[in-house]
């Protein structure tokens, strides 16, 4: 449904997202609510498993849930919170850095362990307990350590990243960057390109952007904080990959399920992902026939079923 222009009552779609979704969201809000006028879109962006977090523990109100590590909504919000979880995009891991970043001149991807190991390097990544970029960026190291065959190169590595190197969320990194108070910062590529940050990109046997590696990716494993205080999980290496769902009791389904129809266009919303250095699948992908055949609304359309 399509509201006239001046329409007293907006319909509010309440949407939880990545932090590294914040530029194109933004642009999909803008043309969506232009076409829809009856509709306002409220985002709220932060570490995946921190929103997810907000949803199933604290209760808050939200329509929509997208994540940059689909399986946080696997194991987050379904089955309590979510039916279905839909796979939209992809990204790879960079090392991001800029004009005054020391040794910008001599980086490349033949010895950036060496430079990260300088002392005089501020280097860091987002919280692993509260964003799957965190995690990955330590999946990383584990991997460069296998794939360069040099044992203990992840143990070192770290023992040169202090804690207060470690931020909330990735989208805190660019700013550091940015003002200087850090050389180089681990990003999705997207939010390199978005940000026009400089950045190395990495063999794909390194990067987490390659599904065709993902048995290589599997020999990482990173220990991140339960769903429960005092609890623990292990994260696995694996591609990148951006999951979306609906939550169950969405205030407002109905605005929300328009917004997914638009967001999962091929010419809608992931033609914005694609043109902003976030390749989408499209169509995208759901596990089963009987997910897809529980979608709401056009969405069974937009999506094939893939493992």
């Amino acid at each position: 449904m399509t509201f006239p222009t001046g329409a007293i009552a907006m319909e509010k779609v309440i949407v939880f997202h990545a932090g590294s979704l914040t530029v194109p969201l933004a642009q999909i809000e803008k043309d969506f609510e232009a076409a829809n006028p009856g509709i306002d879109v409220l985002r709220e962006a932060g570490g995946s498993t921190k929103m997810a977090r907000m949803i199933s523990e604290l209760g808050k109100p939200a329509d929509i849930m997208a994540s940059a590590d689909y399986k946080v909504i696997d194991k987050t919000l379904i089955p309590a919170k979510a039916d279905w979880n839909i796979r939209f995009a992809t990204n790879q891991l960079v090392l991001c850095y800029t004009d005054s970043s020391r040794y910008a001149d001599t980086i490349n991807a033949d010895n950036w362990t060496d430079i990260l190991l300088k002392k005089d390097v501020v280097w860091g990544h987002s919280d692993p307990n509260l964003d799957p970029c965190g995690y990955r960026s330590l999946m990383v190291l584990q991997l460069a350590e296998k794939f360069y065959r040099q044992p203990g190169l992840y143990d070192r590595l770290i023992a040169n990243r202090p804690e207060k190197n470690v931020r909330p969320k990735s989208v805190e990194l660019v700013s550091m960057l940015k003002t200087g108070n850090m050389d180089y910062a681990w990003e999705y590529l997207s939010v390199a390109i978005q940000h026009e940050l400089k950045y190395l990109t990495l063999d794909d046997h390194i990067n987490l952007g390659n599904y065709q590696y993902d048995e290589f990716y599997k020999q990482a494993q990173v220990k991140v904080t339960g769903k429960k205080p005092g609890t623990w999980m292990t994260r696995t290496g694996q591609s990148v990959t951006y999951g979306i769902t609906l939550v169950k009791d969405a205030p407002n389904p109905t605005g929300a399920t328009r917004f997914l129809e638009y967001l999962l266009a091929a010419d809608g919303g992931l033609k914005v992902l694609k043109e902003m250095g976030q390749p989408p699948f499209i169509p995208c992908r759901v596990t089963s026939q009987a997910v897809k055949d529980g979608l709401p609304g056009s969405l069974p359309s937009l999506v094939e079923v893939r493992e």
